[in-house]
């Protein structure tokens, strides 16, 4: 059955505007995006088999340009336009965020560190520097590979936040197995950095993994 022969309600350009873009599947929002399906498929049937290949939507979204392109019914210019939608959606997080509070917009941070991380295939260790007002100066990507204690330094991590002379920080890091529960590593060197950070007086707010799904947060879980 075609999607126009669906009930408005079960149609996703009309669900979303009843009921918004978070009542949509994975493979709704990608079948609006993707706008046809093939021959005998409509476009959320061509969706959800492009989820089964890939993974996941994130493995999906984070391919290169080989392996989309080989996806059905997938091509160079559809790959060009979902790159030019993921800038976008980073750009719109970061100037949103630089504008507010770190704080006082938890989910715009959240959504900002995972557009910036979630893409990578290694893992990336980022630090989110702030003022005194917890507001925004600059994300420095600073440690890239296996993320542990002998590879992310504090000392490069107090020398940078100094040089921005930020007051306080938030670190996240990406786990590109898609598991965002945080490793013994993980809660290691986090306890490292807030002690060095300690001496000079910045504070250690938060630090995000990000997989998929919802990023973890440390101090949610009572982990600073």
């Amino acid at each position: 059955m075609s999607i126009k022969d669906w009930s408005a309600e079960d149609r996703p350009r009309e669900k979303l505007l009843l009921r918004g873009s978070a009542a949509l599947t994975d493979a709704e929002l990608l079948a609006i995006f993707l706008r046809t399906g093939s021959p005998g498929k409509s476009a959320v049937d061509l969706a959800r088999e492009l989820l089964s290949d890939f993974g996941s939507l994130n493995a999906l979204l984070s391919a290169d340009q080989q392996r989309f392109c080989d996806g059905k019914g997938l091509g160079e210019a559809t790959y060009v336009q979902l790159q030019a939608v993921l800038e976008m959606a980073r750009r719109h997080f970061k100037e949103a965020l630089q504008r507010g509070n770190a704080l006082t917009s938890p989910d715009i941070t959240r959504s900002y560190l995972s557009a910036q991380l979630r893409g990578y295939s290694y893992e990336v260790f980022a630090c989110l520097f702030l003022d005194n007002q917890h507001r925004v100066i600059q994300l420095d990507e600073l440690f890239r590979g296996t993320i542990d204690g002998a590879s992310v330094y504090p000392r490069e991590v107090a020398k940078q936040a100094l040089r921005h002379n930020a007051a306080a920080v938030i670190f996240a890091h990406n786990h590109p197995s898609g598991i965002s529960e945080p490793s013994q590593a993980d809660k290691h060197i986090t306890e490292k950095l807030k002690q060095a950070l300690a001496l000079f007086d910045i504070r250690v707010l938060d630090h995000f993994i990000i997989g998929d799904g919802q990023p973890y947060s440390f101090a949610e879980h009572g982990l600073l």
